[in-house]
């Protein structure tokens, strides 16, 4: 992926600090050279594999803080559980965690957020034919969820039996292949299933507050501080609202943006 030339200072000012996965250089950084981040691959349209090239909304911004660092992105595939865990980072796995991650008070004591850069209701999404209008029409049903995921809390907390998923790219194939009657999930991805196949449908939204962030090891404000920065420059200069279209459509943009909060 093409860098563009941002003031290295930024990236020697940095101050990280790793351990376990990796030897940091002088700036700090896991790898020299490199914004080492962690990601559920596929997790589309966030992030996943096109033409043999990691792409998606939040490999967009990650390239964008390492432009801003004067650095490569390097993207490592990585299970939800350890990223929402705080471990990928406690381990010096990665440097930043951008991955569709919901802001809770309870990831919060395991990890530092940034800045919210989007806003994400939960959702249900099952097949038309089957004429469900409610997470009530599918308590006996299979219901899959994203493991370790607010989806996957909100449906248990309905009383659903839910079948977990690795990732939301796995998630949305089983719906789409019929290994599930439905799936819960973050609106962001669940409509973008839907839109990919018209025998679905959006049945139903919920409104939690839910917003995204990008986390990074419990005392790295260098590193949230440096994002932060570049989503107020991108949502200043309307590069932000552009990749929330690109990525998530017309239909759910407006509702997705932060920008409007700004």
């Amino acid at each position: 992926m093409k860098k563009a030339l941002a003031a290295l200072t930024a990236a020697t000012a940095l101050t990280l600090t790793a351990c376990g996965g990796g030897e940091a250089d002088d700036s700090g950084l896991v790898q020299s050279g490199k914004l080492t981040v962690c990601s559920t691959v596929p997790y589309e349209p966030f992030e996943f594999v096109k033409d043999g090239e990691t792409v998606g909304f939040d490999i967009d911004l990650a390239d964008k803080l390492a432009e801003r660092l004067d650095v490569e992105t390097e993207v490592l595939s990585t299970p939800f559980e350890g990223i929402q865990s705080g471990t990928s980072l406690d381990t010096g796995k990665c440097d930043i965690a951008i991955s569709g991650i919901s802001i809770t008070d309870e990831r919060k004591t395991k990890m530092d957020f940034t800045d919210p850069y989007l806003n994400d209701n939960l959702g249900m999404a099952a097949a038309k034919s089957d004429g469900f209008a409610s997470l009530k029409d599918v308590k006996d049903k299979k219901v899959g969820v994203q493991a370790a995921t607010s989806g996957e809390k909100h449906a248990q907390d309905e009383g659903i039996t839910t079948v977990q998923y690795e990732n939301g790219g796995m998630l949305t194939q089983a719906l789409m292949a019929g290994k599930v009657d439905a799936a819960v999930g973050n609106i962001s991805v669940i409509s973008a299933a839907t839109k990919a196949d018209d025998k679905l449908e959006l049945v139903e939204t919920y409104e939690t507050g839910e917003q995204l962030g990008a986390a990074a090891k419990k005392g790295n404000t260098k590193l949230t501080e440096e994002f932060n920065a570049m989503l107020k420059e991108m949502t200043d200069n309307g590069e932000y609202s552009k990749l929330v279209e690109q990525w998530f459509g017309d239909e759910v943009s407006e509702s997705l943006s932060v920008a409007k909060n700004s």
